[in-house]
């Protein structure tokens, strides 16, 4: 178990879920990693902190009874200054759709997307500094993009975050890096998204057994929609939640 300390600006540092049960997701997520919760910041309404032996791993807030978005994981990324992230954002062709904005005294955030419509957050760090510990179970372990392709978007994060991309490898995926260290990854899937999902970000979540994370999904009324096997980072599992917010469980591999 590993626990974090202030992230370089670009280094996924937080996974944040909106929905609209915040009390049940929060059994759901309970029941399936450990997970504790405390009050957080309330700027976008109900809100709270997932928590690991005291530690902070991810957020769940509620959206309003009128809006019907998709339910979706979603990573921030640090900042060092996010008004001047937002600029950049919309400098290079993404959207900004929140803020930038104050968290009470946790910091300040901005919601955005990249020019192909994915999803993402930006954090700049003041009292919360994101996630607190990994390497454990119900801690998040990677962040992949799935895209339609990875040329034009790989160019969008670089000119923002100063990403080293290098090629893409022979299944069109590119590694995102930060001073020669991997931090995400963006994987072209062409035409293939999955039915009614647009291009948008994957978190991964470490487990202590891949199959038995998957079952326990489904006990707790998820659905497993890709099934267990081998993957790049370890044995893993796609699947969703009650409410249909996809993530991936892995049991990574060591290094």
């Amino acid at each position: 178990m590993t626990e974090a300390a202030r992230h370089t600006p670009g280094t996924p540092c937080w996974v944040s879920l909106m929905v609209h049960g915040l009390d049940a997701t929060q059994e759901f997520y309970a029941a399936l990693f450990g997970w504790e919760f405390s009050p957080g910041p309330t700027q976008l309404g109900p809100y709270v902190r997932a928590m690991l032996d005291g530690r902070e791993v991810a957020g769940i807030g509620r959206l309003p009874a009128d809006r019907h978005l998709p339910v979706a994981w979603t990573p921030y990324l640090a900042s060092d200054d996010a008004d001047a992230t937002a600029e950049a954002i919309r400098s290079c062709g993404g959207t900004v759709g929140v803020g930038p904005l104050d968290a009470a005294d946790a910091g300040r955030l901005v919601i955005a997307s990249d020019p192909g419509g994915a999803v993402f957050g930006v954090w700049q760090a003041a009292a919360h500094l994101g996630t607190a510990v990994y390497g454990t179970h119900g801690t998040p372990v990677w962040n992949e993009l799935l895209t339609v392709d990875t040329s034009s978007v790989g160019k969008f994060y670089h000119a923002v975050f100063g990403y080293d991309t290098g090629p893409a490898d022979s299944s069109d995926r590119l590694t995102l890096r930060l001073d020669g260290r991997p931090v995400a990854s963006v994987r072209g899937t062409g035409q293939a998204l999955p039915r009614g999902r647009g291009p948008h970000w994957m978190t991964y979540f470490e487990v202590e057994d891949t199959d038995a994370a998957a079952h326990r999904t489904v006990e707790l009324g998820g659905r497993v929609i890709k099934a267990p096997g081998p993957g790049r980072g370890g044995r893993e599992a796609t699947v969703c939640d009650p409410e249909g917010a996809v993530f991936t469980i892995v049991r990574s591999e060591p290094r």
